[in-house]
């Protein structure tokens, strides 16, 4: 499969960020997001690219040449006049030949198994496959209306609180047949989604709306931008040479488990992993308990232990006892206690 990277935004809600910098050229924990595009294609297999380009294109081409140094085959086609999305893609398409193709936006990141998404597009048979995104507040996208064979019905682009009704959005990440560029016009301005999208549906052509697992984010705020790269080192987008996360799981992974007969382990969810232990201990000081690695209670016949887990939001519990019923009640009190404790602060902040 070949791919076409849509690279030619200016990024106007970002310059506060990029400065002069065309905005596919935004480092991502020191790579531009262009180029964390171009390893996640290559990751799935994809290595022959054409990418469009508008706002000042000279950075970009002078950083990626010909893509031999990332792996890749880069092709450029330059918009001298803006063409859209889809008329972009369009001018690519005497590179693309006569199977179905990707395209992904040169801005935006993710870490989406790409070769899933093709092989349910082939499933379909649809003329378009939108690798659609689960989104509390939409307003910023294009929402999607989808059935339950999950065919797209409508879109409504960047709606208010009164018309959304649906949390999922398009990514701006579509694998295309060739038959849907036939209704785009050659070097006409035409948007996939205002433009190409409608005109399918109204011809009795199917979109389909895969959800495929993962992390994505689209890069058009400084605000959003800062929360890319924080999740991108919590380890919520998986990047290839990003080691943050996976030392810290790996240090929970070394810790041994607590040393006992009829070990029970339960996890528990919270907003604050240090705050609850803080209430933890408060509460459970005055049973002996010990601090050196989490919180330790021990007895001749039993022992527990609470810490956090290497994921934001949870605790991890363990119990021992040479008697397994009462290793199951040590660790599900405790349990319980950490909820209760949870739930008063949860009520607490509510007032």
């Amino acid at each position: 499969m070949k791919a076409v990277i849509m690279a030619g935004g200016e990024g106007k809600r970002l310059k506060a960020v990029t400065g002069p910098l065309p905005k596919p050229m935004v480092p991502l924990l020191g790579k531009p997001l262009m180029e964390r595009c171009v390893e996640l294609l290559r990751e799935n297999g994809i290595t022959e690219l054409c990418a469009t380009l508008r706002y000042n294109p000279g950075p970009i081409m002078d950083y990626f040449g010909d893509g031999e140094r990332f792996g890749v085959e880069i092709s450029w086609r330059v918009e001298t006049e803006p063409l859209g999305t889809a008329g972009g893609v369009k001018a690519c398409m005497d590179l693309l030949g006569g199977e179905p193709f990707l395209v992904i936006s040169g801005d935006a990141a993710c870490d989406f198994d790409l070769r899933r998404l093709a092989l349910e597009h082939g499933r379909s048979g649809a003329a378009v496959t939108v690798a659609l995104h689960e989104c509390p507040e939409p307003l910023r996208y294009g929402v999607a209306v989808a059935d339950e064979g999950g065919d797209i019905r409508c879109f409504i682009e960047k709606p208010g609180w009164g018309r959304v009704v649906s949390d999922l959005v398009s990514t701006g990440i579509y694998v295309v047949d060739p038959r849907a560029m036939d209704y785009v016009p050659d070097r006409e301005p035409f948007d996939f989604a205002a433009d190409l999208f409608p005109l399918l549906l109204k011809n009795g052509e199917r979109i389909h709306g895969a959800l495929p697992p993962g992390y994505w984010c689209d890069v058009g705020t400084p605000r959003s931008y800062y929360q890319c790269c924080v999740d991108a080192l919590d380890g919520r987008l998986r990047l290839p040479d990003a080691a943050a996360v996976p030392a810290r799981a790996a240090e929970e992974e070394a810790r041994p488990p607590l040393a006992g007969e009829n070990l029970r382990v339960e996890r528990v969810g919270c907003a604050d992993r240090a705050k609850l232990m803080r209430g933890l201990s408060t509460s459970l000081m005055a049973c002996g308990a010990e601090f050196s690695e989490g919180l330790t209670i021990s007895r001749g016949h039993c022992a527990a232990r609470i810490a956090p887990s290497a994921r934001e939001s949870e605790l991890i519990i363990e119990a021992t006892a040479s008697d397994a019923p009462f290793a199951g009640e040590l660790s599900g009190t405790l349990s319980e206690l950490a909820r209760t404790l949870e739930r008063s602060d949860a009520e607490a902040e509510l007032g």
